[in-house]
């Protein structure tokens, strides 16, 4: 199949504006250290998964979720002005588990070496 180099720049663009956005603009104090990993635009350009990570505890993720959609419309309109898009996909926010994955791993390996060790 062939590669979508359209889409695969309109991913990386909404990144990019998304990360600025919530950087500069986005006021709302639940959204706390959030960054923006990825963005995958549906086929149909309708829907986009905004993947994102938050440093913190679980209250802290769940409150920056929570922030997140509550400034969705605002970041989708924004978006839409400033990537002179005619319709900006709706933004799905999905929590990227891979730095607490990564994490997890990480532990469990010193874990066994210290097992090994003694």
């Amino acid at each position: 199949m062939a590669k979508s180099y359209r889409k695969e720049r309109i991913n990386v663009t909404i990144k990019e504006a998304l990360s600025d956005l919530l950087f500069n603009e986005v006021k709302d104090p639940r959204v706390g250290f959030v960054t923006i990993t990825a963005v995958e635009v549906s086929k149909d350009y309708e829907t986009a998964k905004v993947y994102y990570t938050v440093m913190g505890d679980d209250d802290e993720k769940e409150e920056s979720r929570k922030g997140l959609i509550s400034a969705g419309s605002f970041l989708r309109k924004t978006i839409s002005a400033q990537l002179k898009l005619r319709n900006a996909p709706e933004l799905r926010f999905v929590y990227d588990d891979t730095l607490d994955r990564s994490i997890r791993v990480e532990e469990a390996i010193q874990e066994w070496k210290k097992k090994e060790e003694d």
